[in-house]
């Protein structure tokens, strides 16, 4: 369950300082993400506190993950919170975290939340969340992990992209990322990436003068270059800054390799380079990055039911995070079985793949437990929504992926740096440990 470490203390502050915690209403209402589609935000009101969240989407959704919304789209899902979900959930104690998450399953009535929506249970459980923080007059992070959460995550920040979130003559590989492993403050993280980003961009313009400064979904350069081509852009940035700033700045992937599988032919196809890969020459080609450019991070290497490819390339690429996100979609059941065969060494945790704020937590802890690292990620279509970042504390995710530049990324770097405030002298960093 979540732990909610100062339950007892709570209660004892309800009574002296007359606080509740009970749900007197709940709105829905339609609105935008960062790529304008439609979305839903639900607000709670308790009889002492308030809270607000809205829901992401993925542009490359697993085939695991729940269904975002219901056939009626966001209409449907706004109605059937005010005639399904309020009903239930006003009187109860916004408190009650697992309650109320194990209440959102049972009014859904499916295991994949095909009626009430993924993204609908994931705004309510989490503006619950909020609204009992509030109440409280505590920060989110604290709320759910109690006083003693104090390590904020390294941030991973896509910083030149391609695939689906880009298009065009981009790179195959959809993510190149980088990961600032040794800043001595957050502040000093967030610092190092966004040099890394502008750096890449003054590289690209050096490289070719007919290069107009576009961008993905996720604010990453999107050049008309192949992917060897961006590593070594990347590469370079990130070796001057890292000198400039005494800042570690390592490099990492997202290959998103589901959307480049052909079932048909059994072969990855990279139509930017005109080349095909099966399964053995994916594997082969992966560890050739990984040594050759001395890869922290590799996300999606295969397509999301090839478990036993991620846990030969997470033997033979020691020292490197061979990460899941397709692959296990945040559920439980794909997690179990991916470290029965060691399947890779950590997992990307979504929370709107599962529905709840539970349910997140709990793939979490099992990934911690197995020593998966757990990495509290963004999506490609996102709001300026910032529980993004208290829940990578909450759940203690020593990484965060969250972007680099664009006003739906900024928002959740800039509240870490809240947050990093707020603990003052008591703030670690978080270690990886690979």
């Amino acid at each position: 369950m979540l732990k909610l470490e100062g339950k007892d203390e709570l209660a004892k502050y309800n009574e002296a300082e007359e606080v509740s915690t009970v749900i007197e209403n709940i709105t829905a209402r339609k609105l935008f993400n960062s790529r304008g589609e439609e979305t839903l935000e639900i607000d709670i009101s308790t009889v002492s506190g308030f809270g607000r969240a809205s829901a992401p989407a993925g542009a490359s959704r697993g085939k695991a993950e729940v269904i975002s919304y219901p056939k009626g789209k966001v209409d449907l899902a706004r109605r059937q919170v005010e005639e399904l979900v309020a009903p239930e959930l006003i009187g109860r104690n916004a408190n009650e975290q697992e309650e109320i998450d194990l209440l959102l399953h049972e009014i859904d009535g499916t295991e994949d939340f095909r009626n009430l929506g993924g993204n609908t249970a994931y705004a309510v459980s989490l503006a619950v969340a909020e609204a009992a923080a509030t109440s409280y007059g505590m920060p989110l992070f604290q709320h759910l992990a109690g006083y003693f959460a104090d390590e904020l995550p390294c941030p991973l920040g896509n910083v030149l992209g391609g695939g689906k979130h880009a298009g065009g003559k981009t790179p195959d590989i959809q993510e190149f990322l980088v990961l600032p492993i040794n800043a001595e403050s957050f502040s000093d993280a967030a610092s190092a990436n966004v040099l890394v980003h502008q750096r890449i961009g003054s590289l690209l313009r050096r490289k070719d003068a007919s290069f107009t400064g576009g961008r993905g979904e996720e604010g990453a350069w999107a050049p008309n270059i192949k992917s060897e081509q961006a590593l070594q852009i990347v590469a370079k940035a990130c070796d001057e800054v890292s000198e400039e700033l005494s800042v570690e700045c390592r490099i990492g992937l997202d290959i998103a390799a589901s959307t480049l599988w052909k079932q048909e032919e059994e072969l990855y196809v990279y139509d930017r380079e005109g080349i095909k890969r099966n399964s053995g020459e994916q594997l082969d080609f992966l560890l050739s990055l990984i040594w050759n450019h001395n890869l922290i991070y590799v996300e999606d290497p295969f397509h999301e039911n090839d478990f036993e490819s991620f846990a030969e390339l997470a033997d033979k690429a020691r020292g490197c995070l061979i990460s899941g996100d397709d692959l296990f979609a945040t559920s439980k059941k794909r997690l179990t079985r991916g470290i029965e065969i060691s399947a890779g060494n950590a997992i990307i945790i979504k929370t709107n793949q599962v529905g709840t704020l539970t349910d997140a937590w709990e793939a979490t802890e099992l990934a911690r437990k197995a020593s998966y690292v757990p990495i509290m990620s963004h999506r490609s279509g996102e709001t300026t929504d910032t529980h993004l970042a208290h829940l990578s504390v909450a759940l203690h995710c020593p990484i965060i992926k969250t972007g680099v530049m664009g006003g739906t990324r900024v928002a959740k770097i800039n509240e870490l740096i809240r947050i990093e405030e707020i603990l003052g002298d008591r703030t670690k960093m978080a270690v990886l440990s690979l």
